[in-house]
């Protein structure tokens, strides 16, 4: 678990936080992780149909990009 260390304002309100660069790095890490999960989630429940990897394979061949 990361240790967080808080910056306050002359009230005492938590205003940012100071985190060592590797905590913070794999909270980046994580959050990726969680947004490409997401993403991929909301293209399985939208997509109506999907294409067979050889399908695909084949169609980037004919496009010149594979």
């Amino acid at each position: 678990m990361a240790k967080a260390q808080y910056l306050v304002d002359d009230k005492g309100k938590k205003k940012a936080v100071l985190l060592d660069i590797k905590d913070y790095q794999q909270f980046l890490k994580r959050l990726e992780d969680l947004e490409d999960a997401l993403s991929l989630d909301e293209a399985v429940r939208s997509t109506r149909s999907f294409k067979d990897y050889s399908q695909i394979r084949e169609e980037l061949k004919q496009e010149g990009r594979l």
